[in-house]
């Protein structure tokens, strides 16, 4: 793409407005892609920076668990007593800032994957994050991201329509996982989307709109004045939560409650990103209480807000949780945790399995762990992923979703 081209007329207005590249490769590459089955809705949920997954999922039935944790172990459960882990099944047990997530495990709208994750090795951010958003473990040759692959796989559909915010990252730019020739909307929030488009930037674009040839800007500004068109209605600004929903005054929250907004407009919002960081406890991590239990509490008591503002429409949606890995098995000298390896995830919706901590237990003795430090890995993220595309989305293409990687239905963990 020439750089001039979006100068050209405030044109720029485009890219600053959070605009993917991808709504022009569209126009290039002619795809017509097809909606999910109707109503269908997955959000991904990013923990960037390595969330220490053994005091998240707490496995207070492992003796080795406090013995490698003396100070920032989460206590065992006990009745009426605040500052312990909350008891799921006898085994494991959630993080006491993940109060607000009981009762949805209570329902089965909720459930956990404990030692999941990448088979790459490497402990640095942003390699792991690279590996997990592309879902090719040590390639770094991979040009797009998986979601963008699911997007882009669901193949050509002339009857279909195609929705403008059919793929929302609520983030500046959009992000790794979803790169790729599928159309996509990145951006800060829907008010900053609205303010921004109502203005001289729409005006400039609309006149080059008009004006221009038959060229990849011309169609790409038919994409834009849809999303516009298709947002305004929407109303942004008058929106109020449903069923009593408090959504915490957070970027992370609000970012939530804007996704809920999307869903609710019916604007054929079929996968939505979110992103929140914060999770890298090398020091001071805390226990019960302390860094990352104030991390875990705006995290739970969003999502919380968004299922309970979504209400009956969970029937529809899937929330995924991620994070590139976990954390060392031992606390280090600074009351915190190191880079490890394994972690665990989150699956949150009206066709999960619930009432289970999935995936297979390795252990946390000293000949179980992975190198001696880490919660070793038992089941590969792909796995996981290519059963909530799969059973939640209807995808049937796993081999261009994840290529290199086989999926065996047989070694889904039965989230949904």
């Amino acid at each position: 793409m020439n750089r001039r081209v979006f100068v050209k007329s405030g044109a720029l207005a485009l890219v600053t407005m959070g605009l993917s590249p991808s709504f022009l490769r569209r126009s290039v590459l002619a795809a017509e892609l097809p909606r999910a089955r109707k109503g269908r809705t997955l959000i991904c949920i990013f923990q960037r920076g390595a969330a220490d997954a053994l005091n998240v999922v707490v496995p207070h039935g492992e003796a080795a668990y406090y013995q490698m944790r003396p100070t920032i172990a989460i206590p065992r459960p006990s009745r009426g007593a605040p500052g312990t882990a909350i008891d799921l099944d006898g085994f494991f047990g959630l993080h006491p800032a993940l109060a607000p997530f009981k009762p949805l495990w209570d329902r089965g709208l909720l459930t956990a994957v404990h030692a999941v994750g990448s088979p790459s090795n490497t402990r640095s951010h942003f390699d792991a994050q690279d590996y997990m958003e592309s879902a090719t473990p040590d390639d770094k040759s991979t040009p797009d991201g998986w979601l963008n692959r699911y997007l882009a796989a669901r193949g050509t559909c002339a009857e279909c329509e195609v929705a403008p915010f059919r793929a929302v990252s609520m983030t500046p730019q959009t992000p790794r996982i979803l790169e790729g020739n599928a159309p996509v909307i990145a951006m800060n929030s829907l008010d900053q989307f609205s303010i921004r488009t109502g203005g001289t930037a729409e005006a400039e674009l609309e006149a080059l709109y008009m004006t221009g040839s038959a060229d990849i800007v011309h169609a790409a500004g038919g994409d834009m004045f849809e999303a516009i068109k298709v947002l305004r209605a929407a109303n942004p600004e008058q929106y109020q939560p449903r069923n009593g929903a408090e959504y915490p005054n957070t970027v992370f929250g609000q970012h939530l409650k804007q996704i809920a907004q999307l869903i609710k407009a019916d604007v054929g919002l079929e996968i939505a990103f979110a992103d929140v960081g914060g999770w890298d406890t090398h020091v001071n991590q805390g226990g019960a209480t302390g860094q990352l239990a104030g991390r875990l509490d705006d995290f739970s008591r969003s999502i919380a807000a968004l299922v309970t503002d979504l209400g009956d429409r969970m029937d529809d949606v899937a929330i995924l949780t991620m994070s590139e890995f976990g954390r060392t098995a031992r606390q280090n000298g600074n009351g915190g945790t190191d880079h490890g390896h394994a972690s665990s995830m989150f699956v949150i919706g009206g066709d999960v399995q619930g009432h289970k901590v999935h995936g297979v237990w390795p252990g946390l003795e000293p000949e179980q762990l992975n190198q001696n430090r880490d919660l070793a890995l038992t089941t590969d993220f792909r796995s996981v992923f290519s059963e909530v595309v799969g059973k939640h989305l209807g995808a049937t293409a796993f081999e261009r979703i994840f290529p290199g990687f086989v999926v065996d239905k047989s070694k889904w963990v039965g989230v949904l």
